[in-house]
């Protein structure tokens, strides 16, 4: 059985998770310029003061969009986490 109700919502889906990948791509290429310049510049790889005025920010957006904020918290935690560790590694070798 045919449901094209559903199909037209997984195809919805399937169009945001590929806009999603992509934006992430771009946000990752940027941020490993960063990690690159902050080891030239003998910066260190974690601000947190950035981090944390980043995760508010980013629950005030999520409030007015009416995303949970807890769940953008732990999404941009788990995405900060790896950018500190790519730019722990860019500092290392």
């Amino acid at each position: 059985m045919t449901d094209d109700v559903l199909k037209r919502y997984r195809k919805s889906i399937d169009n945001i998770d590929a806009a999603l990948v992509c934006l992430l791509a771009e946000r990752f290429k940027v941020t490993q310029a960063v990690g690159a310049h902050k080891a030239t510049a003998g910066l260190p790889a974690a601000d947190p003061g950035r981090e944390e005025a980043q995760i508010a920010r980013l629950r005030r957006l999520s409030e007015e969009a009416e995303l949970d904020p807890e769940f953008s918290e732990k999404f941009l935690r788990f995405i900060i986490d790896e950018v500190i560790r790519h730019h722990r590694a860019a500092q290392s070798g």
